[in-house]
């Protein structure tokens, strides 16, 4: 989880802000962008004037942020929040922090809105301890929904959630079936017995003799034939752009990608496409990187590229709009090979000339 929408690091008392601002300096550290608020008589450098009630703060900007931070007691940021719920797989992470920085508390959305993993980020930058209640990382098992995180895989009927979650945390019978359309990495995978089938047929009757199961595939499914709580998961196109200047070397390109991949936890097999601009087709090194990444470079075409839009994009760079005739390539590259309904997982980075995104969809 990058937390690539940002981080909203909320205080509300001059103690608080100090602790607001470690965070930031550990969240930085760790390559994670993040913005600090407080009443305009608390301000001070690198902070931004909350000039607005808290509750209407969180409201306004609530779906714009991927995790909310709230240096404060829980009751205050509970209070805030809570009027603008909507479920675990849309909500973002809310952690809240003392204002001494002594506890870092997981509030919501702590699976697939990684308000875990930030918890522990956060407690690790500012020496405070993580408090994670969540049944199943109390117990030391791995919940559907973070699987689905981990994985990258979109949860078709989320509905089934609580059920099979249930049956993890009262030790039930699980089985993770995948169908070999959509086979996944099982060092990412704790807690299930793993099975693989050749068709859904297979995995429905598989799952039947079991308190519960999982099944990741790509093959059309009828949920009715399930007799005992499945989960569905599918898993989302990954696909990652790439930009280059012309005399790039392969080796740059090898290293940016790995990075890149790095960054956001996600192994080489889990890719499915690599693409770039038509204007590179005839590149030696970029074909020669793909080649050895065992993926298929695809070309996008430079006018489909420019006409793009997607409220994820950063702003155009103004030298490679000068170059080329558009103001990016590798997340636009990333977000149309990706397919439907795409999303960035990793905004644009770059490393040794050689710009690199990551996109996910449907």
């Amino acid at each position: 989880m990058m937390f690539d929408k940002g981080i909203a690091v909320l205080a509300i008392t001059k103690r608080g802000v100090e602790t607001a601002l470690k965070i930031k300096k550990a969240l930085t550290e760790q390559h994670l962008f993040s913005s600090v608020f407080a009443p305009e008589k608390y301000v001070k450098p690198g902070v931004i004037p909350l000039y607005k009630k808290l509750d209407e703060f969180v409201k306004t900007n609530y779906s714009k942020v991927d995790a909310i931070v709230a240096v404060m007691a829980t009751g205050i940021i509970i209070r805030a929040v809570a009027p603008c719920l909507q479920n675990k797989l849309i909500d973002p992470a809310v952690v809240g922090v003392d204002a001494s920085g002594r506890f870092a508390i997981s509030l919501l959305s702590g699976h697939f809105g990684g308000a875990n993993e930030l918890t522990k980020r956060i407690s690790e930058g500012i020496g405070a301890t993580p408090v994670v209640t969540t049944a199943t990382d109390v117990m030391g098992k791995q919940s559907v929904d973070e699987l689905a995180r981990v994985l990258h895989l979109k949860i078709v009927n989320p509905e089934s959630l609580v059920a099979v979650n249930s049956a993890i945390v009262n030790d039930g019978r699980i089985v993770l079936v995948s169908t070999r359309d959509a086979e996944f990495s099982i060092a990412a995978v704790l807690g299930f017995d793993i099975r693989q089938v050749n068709t859904i047929e297979e995995a429905m009757e598989l799952t039947n003799r079991y308190d519960a199961g999982v099944v990741i595939t790509k093959s059309p499914f009828h949920r009715k034939k399930a007799e005992k709580p499945v989960t569905f998961l599918k898993p989302f196109t990954v696909a990652v752009g790439i930009g280059a200047r012309k005399e790039v070397a392969e080796t740059a390109i090898l290293d940016a990608v790995q990075a890149a991949l790095d960054k956001v936890l996600l192994p080489l097999e889990r890719v499915n496409r690599l693409a770039t601009v038509s204007i590179k087709k005839d590149s030696v090194s970029m074909i020669n990187a793909a080649e050895k990444l065992g993926l298929n470079l695809e070309f996008v075409d430079l006018n489909k590229l420019g006409e793009f839009r997607h409220a994820e994009l950063s702003p155009d760079s103004e030298i490679v709009k000068r170059n080329i005739g558009i103001g990016g390539v590798c997340e636009r590259a990333a977000l149309v090979a990706a397919g439907e309904k795409p999303r960035l997982i990793l905004k644009k980075t770059v490393l040794n000339g050689v710009t690199v995104a990551i996109a996910e969809g449907e």
